[in-house]
């Protein structure tokens, strides 16, 4: 009998951190259906557990809202304003697995529960196994891509006047490379 686990080059079971130095939190919208203005979060810690059977893999994640960049200032200041994550009041954007599914022996969809601004919404991450291997100190790491697509006006984030200008789909795109704890 083949498990998943014979089909992943390299595979590692164990307790991963989110290495936030090698690791990208993005998104982009569309601005006036023409363009896409992108941006990222500089602020995030997470957890992923690689399970002995793939499928019952876990990851938690913690984004702090208020390290928005979109590499203007002006345009940082109203993102963390009330009209769209209002920073003050919800500080923090999270995500917690509660599934893993194969595409290929690469390629799976995470099922999760986000929340943001308030708000939490099952959403699905295509995730892409980028491989394990030893870091420049010998620690075994591990990377990751994920991306996933939202509504933020599912979750209350309406952009105020400025919401007009600005799609509602949300395009999210992740970069993790993470380091196995020490036991």
């Amino acid at each position: 009998m083949t498990t998943q686990t014979d089909v992943i080059d390299g595979y590692v079971a164990g307790t991963w951190t989110i290495d936030a130095v090698h690791s990208d939190v993005s998104f982009y919208v569309r601005h006036l259906g023409v363009s896409k203005v992108r941006g990222h979060f500089a602020t995030f810690e997470g957890t992923i557990v690689t399970a002995e059977d793939p499928l019952d893999s876990t990851v938690t994640a913690v984004i702090k809202t208020g390290s928005v960049s979109t590499n203007n200032e002006m345009r940082d200041n109203h993102v963390r304003s009330a009209d769209f994550l209002d920073v003050e009041q919800f500080p923090e954007l999270t995500f917690t697995s509660t599934a893993v599914r194969p595409q290929s022996s690469e390629l799976f969809e995470v099922d999760g529960e986000l929340s943001l601004h308030g708000v939490t919404k099952a959403v699905t991450l295509k995730l892409e196994l980028n491989g394990f291997g030893k870091g420049q100190d010998g620690s075994p790491i591990a990377g990751f891509s994920a991306a996933t697509e939202i509504s933020r006006t599912e979750f209350g984030v309406t952009g105020g006047a400025a919401g007009a200008a600005v799609s509602d789909k949300v395009r999210i795109a992740l970069e993790v490379e993470a380091v196995q704890a020490q036991a």
